[in-house]
């Protein structure tokens, strides 16, 4: 009697390993999340820094820097770009760099999409 359920108990052990491995596989055909970089207004940067900073770090033309600065100025803030977690990061870090080097308070921050 008992030879048929120990069967059965290394059966599942076996369904298990393999639940294990498809799991582990998944994720990996999943696209990364994305982040949004956003640019916050103040009241102390001047516009042309920040239409500066959206031409070098975000590759904008002078014609795109400026509309944008101009909704952040509006707005509050804008989304200056879409990247994955580690180029938003490093967006994020030079713009800030950028900011303090040129001593504006110019924020920058990024959340998931």
């Amino acid at each position: 009697m008992h030879a048929p359920f120990h069967m059965m108990a290394d059966k599942e052990d076996r369904d298990d390993g393999n639940l294990g491995i498809a799991l582990e596989t998944k994720p990996k055909t999943k696209r990364p999340p994305m982040y949004k970089v956003l640019i916050l207004n103040d009241d102390f940067t001047p516009m042309e820094f920040v239409v500066h900073v959206l031409e070098r770090f975000f590759g904008l033309s002078h014609a795109q820097a400026f509309e944008l600065m101009l909704t952040v100025h509006k707005k509050g803030v804008a989304v200056v770009g879409v990247f994955s977690h580690e180029i938003a990061e490093t967006k994020v870090a030079q713009v800030m760099d950028f900011a303090q080097r040129h001593q504006h308070p110019l924020q920058c921050t990024m959340e998931k999409e």
